[in-house]
């Protein structure tokens, strides 16, 4: 261990500070898959995902499943406006997004039963419930697992930082963990952490330090002949080559985008996070996680929403319509979820509370039937009225749109085989 640590000492560039990988565990994905058994196929429908993360519990029935019928204390006070789908209806706040209907997939069926926000949080991005003997791998990470880099891009991205800690590995290596960009693209002086060479390096000294790094390496193997240090030769070898990498660089540059393309998304948080999204699923990265907002509307719902829906809208409608006219929506899912939806009453504070017994989810793309809405809630939107989805089925559907086998085995501590969902089934009525 003590080895290993000295060694990766001398890679001050491209370290990732906190929670997360450095780029040469990036190329360590490429051993992993030549491990790996193989399973039945699975045609793939999507390249890649972009995850929409709305955290603390977005309202059901202020977003995609307004209830007009219903009574004042249920419904709420914003109207519902109609979409380009005939029949239904969303907010009055999302009017962008009713634009764009036709290319979306409401599940207005989602339901699980953790009313607390961790615990919820983990049923969504892993597809499992909690459990105190393991933590389950995100959807981010088995991909990452199951894929490995493409076009020399890191296979799953966080923007701006990783979600959450359910968001993360969980007992597959700390190697699929994603790579966080560490800065919000949002910002004026936007820089992709571990991609631009710090402070006070030039290509000079870059390069002196490779060559002092290649001297460590060849101290190393004067004194071990070990494949592991081979490998991690070749790690090393690759993630300078990254770094030094213009196409590499290039994905991660939004101000190459047009003026005019970043105002159509918004220049704030989230126009410009769901730009980048694209722009990296574009150039080959295979699952992009990011997160907007806090949803977590426990009083005054109204101006909670008036604030921050309408900024999510003009930026989701965006990136469907960039994605459609660049070709990239029929390969390219996209998801908006959170951890649960809210209460059917509008409490005393004019807000609703925690409610996960149902809640809605929006996809597109990625060979998803657009301008439906799947399952329905009942009249006052406290449960599935029919075509219940749970987070495992919503799990198994994504990585089959991916080609990945759900209930394909993963080796947990212990060797013991768990399989990448339990339980899930694929929804193929939503499927095109």
């Amino acid at each position: 261990m003590k080895t290993m640590a000295s060694r990766r000492d001398f890679l001050t560039v491209g370290a990732l500070a906190g929670v997360g990988l450095t780029l040469p565990d990036l190329f360590r994905l490429e051993q992993a898959r030549a491990e790996k058994k193989n399973y039945d196929f699975i045609e793939a429908k999507a390249k890649s995902v972009i995850h929409i993360y709305l955290p603390g519990g977005c309202a059901h029935q202020e977003t995609w499943d307004p209830k007009p019928f219903s009574p004042i204390e249920y419904r709420g006070d914003l109207k519902p406006i109609d979409t380009n789908v005939a029949g239904t209806q969303f907010s009055e706040f999302l009017v962008q997004s009713a634009k764009v209907a036709d290319k979306l997939c409401v599940i207005r069926s989602m339901t699980h039963g953790e009313a607390a926000h961790e615990r919820g949080t983990h049923n969504m991005f892993t597809g499992y419930r909690p459990s105190p003997a393991l933590q389950y791998p995100s959807m981010g990470s088995v991909v990452s697992h199951e894929y490995g880099p493409r076009n020399n891009l890191p296979p799953y991205v966080a923007v701006p930082n990783q979600a959450n800690e359910f968001a993360g590995t969980g007992y597959l290596s700390s190697s699929f963990a994603p790579f966080s960009l560490g800065a919000d693209p949002a910002s004026g002086n936007f820089q992709v952490r571990d991609l631009t060479l710090p402070n006070g390096v030039d290509d000079t000294r870059f390069a002196r330090r490779r060559s002092a790094l290649d001297a460590v390496n060849a101290y190393f193997h004067t004194k071990e002949k070990s494949d592991a240090i081979d490998a991690m030769d070749t790690f090393y070898d690759r993630a300078y080559s990254l770094i030094s990498s213009k196409e590499a660089r290039e994905a991660f540059n939004i101000n190459a985008e047009p003026a005019a393309v970043r105002d159509e998304y918004g220049r704030n948080e989230a126009g410009q996070r769901m730009l980048m999204a694209k722009r990296l699923v574009g150039a080959g990265v295979r699952f992009v996680s990011l997160t907007y907002g806090g949803w977590d509307m426990h009083a005054n719902i109204v101006n909670s929403m008036k604030r921050q829906l309408p900024i999510f809208d003009q930026a989701f409608a965006a990136l469907i319509r960039d994605l459609e006219r660049s070709g990239l929506l029929k390969d390219t899912l996209v998801m908006v979820s959170s951890e649960f939806g809210r209460t059917p009453k509008i409490n005393n504070t004019a807000g609703r509370d925690h409610w996960p017994k149902v809640f809605s989810v929006v996809l597109a793309g990625g060979g998803v039937k657009g301008g439906i809405t799947y399952g329905t809630s009942n009249a006052i939107a406290s449960e599935p009225e029919d075509d219940p989805v749970g987070p495992q089925d919503l799990a198994t559907t994504v990585y089959n749109q991916l080609g990945i086998v759900a209930d394909k085995e993963l080796m947990a501590p212990g060797d013991r085989p768990i399989e990448i969902v339990d339980g899930g089934r694929v929804i193929k009525e939503i499927l095109a």
